[in-house]
């Protein structure tokens, strides 16, 4: 949409929040937290090409998400450690932040729980912006690929997909197929194309660039190292070759802050609705309704 002067007009956002609200993010704690040189390292691993690894983040902790050997997009999801039924929203986060996120943008869960999972607190990439073609990174307006659309599309089948990756990860959670959900493509660069089709470009990562997230929430996290690599080949169509070449692992590392950082603050609640969705007890009057229920006299 374009104004008088020809230039694109900007629309309001839908979602807009009341002053105080959770969508107010206290920038300064994460920017403190991110730039926190004390904190200690817990964990460093590293996820082969075309696996997946889940790992557990104690609310309060930072993990970090790292292209260890050049671009490679990595399909990530979170649960509720203690209740996988609260797991991560990526249509609801995508209407709450926006359809790319980056830092001070939080991932929200599933209802009834409704409330931050993580939230971002360092990108290397946060500048990368709008490119010429319209791709941005970290992406939430596509999901994961899966062995099922492989097969519609191609008539073939294929058992290393982002969503049997995620499968296979988290088996030993005991959580299975159905708990895999809508991802977050880290270090994937999409948009929309003039025909509001979903394009996928070249990841742009170059080796050390990385996603930090701060636990607000116990998490269980599972991250796929995608099967199509930096998605510079295509997966399907009359140019479809296999992209192993571009693939590449990706590491995780999982970080303690600084005990003082954490002073003040505290997990996030979810909202504080009823619970009633419209349901109403019918209107009686219960004097007269006992009245009537008493035995005949005599």
């Amino acid at each position: 949409m374009k104004d008088d002067s020809g230039m694109e007009a900007r629309v309001a956002a839908a979602y807009q929040a009341t002053e105080g609200s959770a969508l107010t993010v206290d920038r300064d704690f994460y920017q403190r937290i991110a730039a926190d040189s004390a904190r200690t390292l817990l964990c460093r691993f590293v996820i082969p090409i075309r696996s997946g690894a889940a790992w557990v983040v104690p609310a309060g902790q930072v993990f970090r998400i790292i292209a260890v050997e050049g671009p490679q997009v990595g399909d990530l999801n979170l649960w509720n450690l203690h209740n996988p039924r609260e797991r991560f929203w990526a249509s609801r986060t995508r209407q709450l932040q926006r359809a790319h996120v980056s830092v001070h943008d939080r991932l929200w869960s599933t209802l009834p729980y409704l409330r931050p999972m993580a939230t971002i607190t360092a990108d290397s990439l946060e500048d990368y912006g709008t490119d010429h073609e319209g791709g941005r990174v970290h992406d939430l307006l596509g999901t994961r690929c899966d062995p099922y659309v492989n097969r519609l599309l191609t008539g073939e089948d294929f058992d290393f997909h982002c969503h049997s990756n995620l499968v296979r990860a988290v088996l030993p959670y005991g959580l299975d197929e159905r708990d895999v959900h809508d991802v977050l493509n880290v270090f994937q660069c999409t948009g929309l194309n003039a025909d509001d089709q979903y394009f996928m470009k070249r990841c742009p990562a170059k080796t050390g660039d990385y996603l930090e997230f701060f636990a607000e929430v116990d998490l269980l996290c599972a991250l796929s190292t995608c099967p199509g690599g930096d998605l510079s080949i295509p997966l399907w169509g009359p140019d479809a070759t296999d992209p192993l070449p571009v693939c590449r692992p990706l590491g995780v590392e999982v970080y303690q802050p600084a005990p003082a950082l954490l002073a003040t603050w505290e997990p996030p609640a979810s909202p504080a609705y009823r619970g009633r969705h419209g349901l109403r007890p019918p209107d009686v009057d219960w004097s007269a309704r006992q009245r009537e229920m008493k035995p005949p006299q005599g």
